[in-house]
Parts: structure tokens; sequence; C-alpha cells
């Protein structure tokens, strides 16, 4: 299940721009609003989920 990471642990980091549906920006502030964080938050959360589930479905082969 997708959980937002917390956002204590800062690390080095770089700015980049997206292009989003904006159905899909509104789904992005809605779970950031549920889980009081922000929208940067949830978007690398997702990213870094879906890697790691990619991750370990090539090792489990």
């Amino acid at each position: 299940m997708f959980v937002p990471k917390d956002t204590k642990k800062k690390e080095s980091s770089i700015y980049k721009s997206l292009y989003i549906k904006e159905e899909l920006s509104k789904k992005i502030e809605e779970i950031a609003r549920i889980n009081n964080t922000s929208y940067n938050n949830v978007v690398i959360s997702m990213i870094e989920f879906c890697l790691l589930e990619e991750k370990d479905k090539k090792n489990k082969k």
C-alpha cells in the first residue's frame, strides 16, 4: 500500500518540472491533504514506490 514518505530526512535534491494532467494533479493534491504533507512529497514518494516495486519484481524472477 502506498504511503507518502516522511519528510524529516532531507536529501540532496535537484529541481525538475513536469506537465501533469489536471485530474491527476487534483488526486495528488487530495492525497497530500489527507496525509498532511506536500504535493512534492507525494509525487516523489509515488515515484520511489514504483521504482522499488519494479526492482522487487525483477529480483523475484
